[in-house]
C-alpha cells in the first residue's frame, strides 16, 4: 500500500510523497567531499529501516535516542525513523561542553545516542548502559548496523506523546528538555507548506538541527516536497559557494550571518545570488541598514523578519489581514490562526507577548522545579517584550531577562539598538549593562559599521541623545568587525557583557 501524508499522525511520517521518489530531497555539502545526496525514497527507506532497527535493538517505545552530530542528511533519516517508532529523539547541542552534554543525556534517560567521529570524543565519560552508534563508522557500533531494511507502519500516538525533545541554550540556568507532541509539529509543517508552495524551491539551511529554526526547516522541506541544501555548520564562504553552486533561492539566516557574508567581497564579486528569492531572519531585527545591504546583495529576494520559541513554535507572526506592508524592524501582525496578548503595566502598547496556538510544548521533561509557563487560559508567557504600533504590527524590543535598570530606569537592549541601527553608518549594534557606582548598571554598546562607512563613538553617542531619551544612550561603544554567536544562532549577549566589564574595569 502507498503511503501518503496527507493524513498522517506521526510526525515522524509527514514527508509528501506526491512527487518523484529520486527527487533530491536532502543535499548535504562538506567542504572536504563531493555532495551527498538523499532522495525522498531514500530517506523514507532509512527512516522505516532505523525504526525497525530501533525495535530490534530493544528500544522501546516512549524511550529516548539522542543525536550528537554536526548537519548531516543522515540525522534528518534518524529523527523521523524515531518518530516513526515511537521513540524520541533528542537533538542535542554539540557545542556545550562535555559535561553539560553528559547532563543533558542523563536527563533525558538516552539509550543510545548517534554521533559523527567529531563528536565521538565527547562520550568517553557515558556509562555502559547508554550505546553509541557512530555515523561515520564501520561495524556493530556503526549507525549502518542500526538499520534493519523494510517496510515500517509508523505508530499512531496519544494526543499527548512526545514526538520530540529540544533542550533550550541554558544560558540562565541548566538546559530545559521542551517535550513536543507529534500533533503540535504537524500542525506547524502543514501552515507553512499552506501558505507558500515550495516545491521550485531550493532551502539553504547551515543553523543547526538541534535548534527549533533549522529543525522546524527541514521537516517544513519534508512535508513541501522541496529541497534543502544542508550544511554542517555556518562559514560564511561555503555558505555564498552553496547558495552559488546549488542554485539555492531560500535562505535562513540571523543577521551576524549576513554582516559576515558581506565582508567575503572577492567571492561575492564571483558568485551569482540572483536566484536566491526570500531571506527569512530570526532572532534578532532587521534594522533599515542591513536590510539595504541584503537587497544590494539579493537583489531579488524578499526579507521575512522571523519571530518564534522552543516552546510556542515558528508560527506566530505573518502579513497583515489588510495587506499593509510590514515596516523594516517588525516581524509582523499576528499569525490568524494564533491568538496574541501583551500584558504589563504600558499592555497593550507594550509588554511581554503571551501567545496560544496549537505549536505550544506539552511542557518541561523531569523539572518540577520549574514553573511552567502556560497560563491558566493556555497561553504560553514567552517572556519576550514587544511594542505593538497603531497598525498592528509588533517588533521585538527585548527579552525580560535581558532589561536592565539604569538610575531608576528600564532600559530594553533592543529599544536602543534599533536607535543606534538607525544610524546610517551602523549595520549591527548591541547593547549590554556594566555595573556603574551611581546608577547602578549603565548601557554600552557593541557596533559593527557598514562596509565602507565610517562613524566614531562621539558620533552615535551624540546620535543616540539626539533620537532617544538621555538614560538611553551608551556610555561607551566599541566598533568591531562582527558580533559573536551564542550555539543558538543568537548574539551571545553574556560575551559581550564579559567583554565589556574588563574593558571598563568592573569586577
Amino acid at each position: 500500500m502507498t503511503r501518503t501524508a496527507t493524513g498522517a499522525t506521526n510526525l515522524g511520517d509527514l514527508v509528501d510523497r506526491s512527487g518523484p521518489p529520486d527527487r533530491p530531497l536532502i543535499i548535504g555539502v562538506s567542504p572536504d567531499a563531493e555532495p551527498t545526496v538523499m532522495t525522498r525514497a531514500g530517506l523514507d527507506a532509512t527512516a522505516d529501516a532505523f525504526a525497525r532497527g530501533l525495535l530490534r535493538g530493544g528500544i522501546a517505545r516512549g524511550e529516548r535516542i539522542a543525536i550528537l552530530s554536526a548537519n548531516r542528511p543522515d540525522t534528518i533519516a534518524a529523527l523521523l525513523g524515531a518518530m516513526r517508532a515511537g521513540v524520541v529523539p533528542v537533538p542535542v547541542n554539540h557545542k556545550f561542553p562535555p559535561a553539560t552534554i553528559a547532563a543533558v543525556l542523563a536527563d533525558c534517560g538516552a539509550r543510545l545516542v548517534l554521533c559523527d567521529g567529531p563528536r565521538r570524543a565527547m562520550l568517553a565519560a557515558l556509562g555502559p548502559e547508554v550505546r553509541v552508534a557512530g555515523f561515520d563508522e564501520d561495524g556493530p557500533e556503526g549507525f549502518a548496523a542500526w538499520l534493519d531494511p523494510g517496510p515500517f507502519a509508523p505508530i499512531v500516538p496519544a494526543p499527548d506523546e512526545a514526538a520530540l525533545f529540544l533542550y533550550t541554550s541554558g544560558s540562565t540556568g541548566r538546559p530545559k528538555g521542551v517535550r513536543l507532541s507529534h500533533a503540535s509539529h504537524l500542525w506547524v509543517a502543514r501552515t507553512r507548506a499552506a501558505e507558500t508552495d515550495l516545491r521550485d524551491d531550493r532551502l539553504l539551511v547551515a543553523a543547526p538541527l538541534y535548534h527549533m529554526n533549522a529543525l522546524a526547516l527541514a521537516l517544513l522541506v519534508c512535508a513541501a516536497g522541496a529541497t534543502m541544501v544542508l550544511l554542517p555548520q555556518f562559514e560564511a564562504r561555503a555558505y555564498i559557494a552553496a547558495i552559488d553552486r546549488h542554485r539555492c533561492t531560500w535562505l535562513t539566516a540571523v543577521p551576524p550571518m549576513i554582516a559576515m557574508m558581506l565582508r567575503e567581497r572577492d567571492l561575492l564579486a564571483k558568485a551569482d545570488l540572483t536566484g536566491v528569492r526570500t531571506v527569512r531572519m530570526g532572532s534578532a531585527p532587521v534594522n533599515d541598514a542591513l536590510a539595504r545591504q541584503i537587497r544590494a546583495l539579493l537583489p531579488n529576494a524578499r526579507i521575512l523578519n522571523a519571530y518564534g520559541t522552543t516552546e510556542g513554535g515558528p508560527v506566530v507572526f505573518g502579513v497583515h489581514p489588510d495587506g499593509l506592508p510590514t515596516p523594516v524592524a517588525s516581524v509582523g501582525a499576528p499569525h490568524p490562526q494564533v491568538v496574541l496578548r501583551l500584558v504589563g503595566p504600558d499592555a497593550p502598547e507594550m509588554g511581554v507577548l503571551q501567545m496560544r496556538s496549537p505549536a505550544i510544548m506539552l511542557g518541561y521533561h523531569n523539572r518540577p522545579d520549574v514553573p511552567v509557563p502556560i497560563t491558566a487560559d493556555g497561553f504560553y508567557d514567552t517572556g519576550d517584550v514587544f511594542r505593538r504600533d497603531a497598525d498592528g504590527f509588533y517588533t521585538f524590543l527585548g527579552r525580560t531577562d535581558d532589561m536592565f535598570v539604569s538610575g531608576g530606569e528600564n532600559i530594553f537592549p533592543g529599544e536602543v539598538e534599533l536607535v543606534l541601527e538607525r544610524h546610517q553608518a551602523v549595520l549591527q549594534a548591541c547593547v549590554v549593562p556594566v555595573e556603574d557606582a551611581i546608577k547602578g548598571t549603565k548601557p554600552v554598546a557593541f557596533v559593527v559599521r557598514r562596509p565602507g562607512a565610517a562613524v566614531d563613538e562621539a558620533a552615535l553617542k551624540e546620535h543616540a541623545l539626539a533620537h532617544a531619551p538621555a538614560y538611553q544612550h551608551p556610555r561607551r561603544v566599541w566598533f568591531v568587525e562582527a558580533l559573536p554567536l551564542a550555539s543558538t544562532g543568537k548574539i551571545d549577549r553574556a560575551a559581550l557583557r564579559r567583554r565589556a566589564e574588563e574593558a571598563v574595569g568592573t569586577p
